[in-house]
């Protein structure tokens, strides 16, 4: 890991804090860093929480990236939805304390999470690709319409309608909202809970419940570098 994401390994759980700028943005280094990361948690055997900075989860894939050439999005994205993916299929339990905002990658984070804590505040979290010009990608939807509610999936995802906290748990990108002085403190006490699981069960469970997600996104992996962003 680096400086873009911090991790901290204490009585058994993973704090992974991402710190990439203003808006977290999700970079190639910062994607890597997560995957060593994980790598890392997985042999400490830790449940894993991820968090933020400065009022941000993460305000979505780095633009500087995005907008260098159609090449380098592909790449990106790609690896952005190779990562949830394998967030999805993760052993052991991931808690996302969510600590403001969650825009585009950033909600899709939360999505790819175990369970989610956002804090209370004037916050947004939804997918806004839309809204800026980029048609979403396979991936993307078929995330969206695994975790989110029915009724929301098709405003979150076609509107690109976005979410404060309390609207957002609704929704289903999170699961529990509390005041932000109090988010990392109840996100430890949710990783303590989930160490009493059997991971074995946990992670068989966990593969076995989200069989037919997982082999849509290996599927749609490979179409989203075929037919692009658009």
């Amino acid at each position: 890991m680096s400086e873009l994401v911090t991790y901290q390994f204490s009585d058994g759980v993973a704090t992974l804090t991402l710190a990439n700028g203003k808006v977290n943005a999700i970079s190639p280094a910062v994607i890597a860093d997560l995957n060593q990361a994980l790598d890392q948690a997985l042999a400490d055997k830790a449940v894993i929480i991820l968090t933020g900075q400065g009022g941000m989860l993460s305000g979505g894939y780095d633009l500087k990236v995005m907008l260098s050439s159609p090449q380098n999005a592909l790449d990106l994205v790609a690896a952005g939805s190779t990562l949830a993916r394998r967030m999805l299929s993760h052993p052991y339990p991931i808690v996302v304390a969510c600590p403001g905002h969650a825009v585009a990658k950033g909600a899709f984070l939360l999505m790819s999470a175990d369970y989610r804590i956002g804090a209370e505040g004037a916050f947004t979290i939804g997918l806004n690709e839309v809204r800026i010009g980029m048609t979403m990608h396979q991936v993307g939807i078929a995330i969206a319409r695994d975790r989110l509610t029915p009724a929301v999936f098709q405003r979150a995802v076609i509107n690109a309608e976005m979410f404060d906290p309390q609207a957002a748990m609704a929704a289903g990108f999170l699961d529990r909202v509390v005041p932000p002085e109090q988010l990392l403190t109840v996100a430890r006490e949710v990783a303590q809970q989930f160490k009493g699981l059997n991971m074995t069960a946990h992670a068989k469970t966990k593969l076995k419940a989200r069989k037919a997600l997982l082999d849509t996104l290996a599927a749609a992996i490979e179409t989203d570098k075929v037919t692009g962003l658009n």
